[in-house]
């Protein structure tokens, strides 16, 4: 997230908590952006100037990263795997902050609201274009960026203009998403995934980042302003370099428009899933209704809904949230945004670090986060009976597997208390709420059907006993 302390100590928590997440039921680790970035020790990542530097050299005024050193990213990598998690990376391919100097190029100056649009004759102007990575030399790799390998960029520093340029003789990509006439460009030097060197140099890193850290997976910044065909390329080729075993892949769309999301699937061959960022708007709306949101219309327009397999399903993540900013899912239904994310078949769930750690961004709620996660880890297992037909009250069941037999019936609500009837081919059977808000047990009948209740505004958890 973006609250993380400036004191280079991430790394080492990750490295101290591994062991005590997997035992809570997590999986894996989607870690930040590992790389150098313009803001040096306070930058979050996004603004990334060097993807080869981990926490190793003195640029951008530091050795450390805002989250540690290279050494301390290495043992954090080592722990999660004696852990048994999986690591993954944010990765930054979109564009590259911080240049080290200036290049005189020509700009055309384009539209914020539509970038195919030109506003003004193209001009000279100085822009910071030229990487040379002064600190690192030619450590790992020689390459060194120059206005060639970008197609826009938004500042002209002999002006302090802030517009966007298109640089001369380039033109922005596509397919991408279409937002803005074409939202190829998004911020600083804007990487032209057309030219040659620039796709081989980034296949380069993905080698070398492979080599390094051995990573299990990947998610991938802004990926609605990348030439789609760059990831089935990328993919392809890092995901050789292991063919016996398969690196997950995640992408950043910003969107909720579940149409363009398949879309985008589609155009990469199904190679990487997308977070279902309209599921997230649907429970944040709820969240915010005061119990007069339709729960029936939860997943409508979802990716869970459309194409479980790839979506990734969150409660909010640091594009929703951090201090100052976002539009985050409301405390009066996080409890049961987790458990629409958690204990149902659909999806692969993300939770939000600052939901579970203390920290100093918003409160976390680890105790309920816990009962969770050992529902999903001990219960969510078998066949999903949806039980989604009342617009305050909604619940589902699962009937377990060979390996874990025991049923569980979940029960929520955006407002008025309420219980659901539900069956769970269990006859007889006794159960109780994992989250504690009720204290007495449910007892099914003999055709193993039973009223399942949950509080107002809250969430019950029933697991077989």
């Amino acid at each position: 997230h973006w609250d993380y302390p400036d004191d280079g100590r991430l790394w080492d928590e990750v490295a101290r908590d591994a062991a005590d997440l997997a035992r809570a039921g997590i999986t894996a680790l989607w870690l930040p952006p590992p790389n150098k970035a313009q803001g040096g020790a306070s930058d979050v990542g996004y603004g990334c100037y060097d993807l080869f530097d981990l926490g190793e050299f003195t640029q951008k005024g530091t050795v450390r990263t805002k989250y540690g050193t290279r050494d301390q990213l290495l043992a954090a990598r080592r722990a999660a795997r004696e852990a048994g998690l999986a690591v993954y990376i944010d990765t930054v391919l979109n564009h590259k902050g911080g240049a080290d100097f200036t290049e005189t190029v020509t700009g055309t100056p384009v539209s914020h609201e539509n970038r195919n649009i030109e506003i003004g004759p193209p001009r000279e102007i100085d822009a910071w274009t030229m990487f040379t990575f002064p600190g690192r030399g030619e450590r790992y790799s020689s390459f060194q960026w120059r206005a060639q390998h970008f197609d826009a960029v938004d500042y002209d520093q002999r002006t302090g203009d802030r517009s966007i340029f298109k640089l001369s003789n380039k033109a922005f990509e596509t397919p991408v998403d279409p937002e803005r006439g074409n939202f190829d460009y998004l911020l600083f030097c804007d990487l032209d995934m057309n030219v040659d060197e620039v796709r081989g140099e980034l296949f380069a890193w993905g080698e070398w980042i492979m080599a390094v850290l051995d990573v299990d997976g990947f998610r991938f910044d802004a990926a609605r302003h990348i030439r789609f065909p760059f990831f089935v390329e990328w993919l392809d080729r890092i995901r050789a370099l292991r063919p016996d075993r398969q690196l997950f892949a995640v992408g950043e769309y910003f969107t909720g428009d579940v149409a363009t999301l398949r879309w985008f699937i589609e155009h990469t061959g199904r190679r990487m899933t997308l977070f279902d960022f309209p599921l997230h708007f649907n429970m944040r709306a709820a969240s915010r209704s005061g119990g007069g949101f339709d729960m029936r219309r939860i997943f409508d327009g979802t990716l869970v809904a459309q194409d479980p397999e790839m979506a990734v399903t969150f409660v909010d993540n640091h594009d929703t949230f951090h201090l100052g900013g976002g539009e985050p899912v409301g405390e009066a239904f996080r409890a049961q945004a987790y458990a629409i994310i958690l204990l149902r078949e659909g999806g692969v769930p993300c939770l939000f670090y600052p939901d579970y750690r203390a920290n100093d961004a918003r409160a976390p709620t680890q105790p309920m986060l816990d009962a969770l996660l050992a529902a999903r880890r001990d219960f969510a297992y078998g066949p999903q009976t949806d039980y989604i037909d009342d617009p305050d009250v909604i619940g589902w069941t699962r009937q377990g597997d060979a390996e874990h037999p025991r049923a569980m019936a979940v029960v929520l609500t955006d407002g008025a208390p309420g219980t659901k009837r539900m069956a769970t081919a269990r006859p007889n059977g006794t159960f109780r709420d994992v989250t504690g808000a009720i204290a007495d047990s449910v007892t099914t009948g003999a055709d193993g059907w039973a009223d399942f209740p949950c509080a107002a505004g809250s969430l019950s958890v029933w697991v077989e006993q």
